[in-house]
C-alpha cells in the first residue's frame, strides 16, 4: 500500500523539479498528502453524487434524506481510503478511536453540507447540484483540516 505513496510523491517531486521550487521535507509529505486527499476525495464525491442522483431521481426522496445517505455511503469509502493512502494514523491510538474520531468530524461535516444544500437548494432555490458542489467544496477544506488535526 505504501507504493501509493511513493507514486504521489514522485509525482510531487517532478511538479516541484519543474517548478524549481525547493520545499523542506515536511512541506513536500504535507503536499503529498493534500494531493492524496485530493484523489480520494474526488473519488468519494462520485460516489456522493452518483448516490444523490440515485436517491433523489430514482426513489424520489427529500433532498435532504437523499443527501445525507449519500453522503454516509460515501464516508464508509472515505474513512478506509483515508486511513490507507492519506494519513499518517498515530499507531499509539487505538483503531476504535481514529474511527469515532473520523465519524465524529464527518457527522459535523455532514450537519455542514446538509446546511448548505438545504440553504442553496430550498432558499436559494438553486438547482440542488449546483447546492452540493458549492457545499462539497466547504466541507472538504473542513474534512482535512480535522482529519489531521485529529488522526494524526
Amino acid at each position: 500500500m505504501k507504493e501509493k505513496k511513493n507514486y504521489s510523491l514522485r509525482f510531487i517531486q517532478w511538479g516541484l523539479k519543474v517548478l524549481h521550487l525547493n520545499l523542506s521535507e515536511d512541506k513536500v509529505h504535507l503536499l503529498v498528502q493534500i494531493f492524496n486527499f485530493a484523489i480520494v476525495g474526488v473519488i468519494a464525491t462520485l460516489i456522493d453524487f452518483i448516490f444523490l442522483y440515485l436517491f433523489r431521481e430514482v426513489c424520489h426522496f427529500n433532498v435532504v434524506v437523499a443527501n445525507s445517505l449519500s453522503f454516509a455511503i460515501s464516508v464508509i469509502y472515505n474513512y478506509f481510503a483515508s486511513l490507507t493512502f492519506v494519513f499518517d494514523v498515530d499507531k499509539s491510538k487505538s483503531q476504535g478511536r481514529n474511527f469515532v474520531i473520523f465519524m465524529v468530524c464527518s457527522i459535523i461535516g455532514l450537519g455542514l453540507n446538509d446546511l448548505f444544500v438545504w440553504v442553496v437548494t430550498d432558499i436559494c432555490h438553486v438547482y440542488y447540484m449546483i447546492s452540493k458542489v458549492i457545499a462539497t467544496v466547504f466541507v472538504m477544506i473542513f474534512n482535512f483540516v480535522t482529519r489531521k488535526k485529529f488522526l494524526e
